[in-house]
């Protein structure tokens, strides 16, 4: 694989977050429990930050994802929330940076299974503007992570953009294929919509492993033998659509925005796990080298002669 290189972009706008704390409830898509949601303005840098029912912090960091079967898991200290990956889409689509979520369970509540509630609750809460400048990641080298059957790799791009390819030979599904430039207004109208799917042949062991013991009708589409048994899809595509929905969420882990263009098959949350994981090493080698850059060159300007003296160099004796 090309040597990887990212860095940080300079900065195109002022962080935000939300005006005052809102509210929602609903059932947990795996857990099957009710859970009380609040989110609350977060200071500049807080990122988004979960706090578990004893009182826990958790921030919604790729260092703090615990699992990623089904859905995405972050933890600290022995504490878990469940499926995060609905709100913290909704907060990247909207440009939000910073929260505080309260969760009085172990789950994010499931809502409609897209992230169109998590997105009105938010634009309900309004906006406010932190004076502290958004410093996004801006790829300048490809990464990709998975095989030849599911992978993902993000490309250098001046913009956040998502090409995605779902095949399945399931005959509700089969080939869905789109690409999209991750905007507010694309986001919150071709992307937040998108509900999550499963098989109902499925449903028996995914309970037996404490998985979609909250899914219904209400909450996913649930696809049967040949077609799926909800009334209507909301997009012809609304299976790949919830895809890019999932990894627009996942991918703020990173805790800032992204400009890179994003190109996947088949993927999962594993796998976007995956993928999150070897950017934000990437991003922290680029750092160390740039680190070791800055103390070469200071080291090399203050053993050259200047005006003022030998080895004395104006401005560099701070480093």
């Amino acid at each position: 694989m090309a040597p990887v290189l990212l860095c940080l972009a300079l900065a195109m706008d002022f962080q935000r977050t939300i005006r005052k704390p809102v509210t929602m409830e609903g059932v947990g898509l795996h857990s099957g429990e009710r859970v009380r949601l609040t989110i609350s303005p977060a200071a500049a840098d807080t990122g988004i930050l979960f706090r578990a029912s004893d009182g826990t912090f958790i921030p919604a960091s790729v260092d703090h994802v615990v699992d990623s079967n089904s859905a995405t898991t972050i933890g600290a200290f022995g504490m878990r929330v469940r499926t995060v990956e609905h709100l913290m889409a909704a907060a990247a689509g909207l440009g939000i940076d910073n929260l505080l979520a309260d969760v009085d369970a172990e789950e994010v509540p499931a809502a409609d299974g897209s992230a169109k509630p998590f997105v009105e609750l938010l634009q309900a809460a309004g906006r406010a503007t932190l004076p502290a400048p958004r410093k996004p990641l801006v790829v300048e080298e490809p990464v990709r992570v998975g095989d030849e059957k599911r992978w993902l790799e993000i490309l250098p791009a001046d913009s956040f953009r998502i090409s995605y390819t779902l095949d399945n030979s399931h005959p509700a599904i089969g080939l869905q294929v789109g690409t999209f430039a991750v905007d507010e207004q694309v986001f919150v109208d071709e992307l937040a919509p998108a509900r999550t799917y499963g098989f109902l042949k499925d449903v028996a062991a995914m309970r037996q492993h404490g998985l979609a013991r909250g899914g219904s009708l209400d909450n996913a589409i649930v696809v049967g033998k040949r077609t799926v048994l909800n009334d209507s899809l909301r997009f012809a595509d609304e299976f790949m659509r919830h895809k890019v929905l999932d990894l627009v969420g996942d991918l703020f882990l990173l805790g800032r925005p992204l400009l890179g263009h994003v190109i996947g098959r088949n993927a999962g949350h594993a796998l976007n796990y995956q993928l999150v994981a070897a950017v934000q090493k990437a991003a922290s080698a680029e750092r160390r080298r740039a680190r070791a850059r800055a103390v070469a060159e200071a080291t090399t300007l203050r053993a050259e002669p200047a005006v003022g003296g030998e080895g004395f160099v104006p401005g560099i004796a701070a480093l």
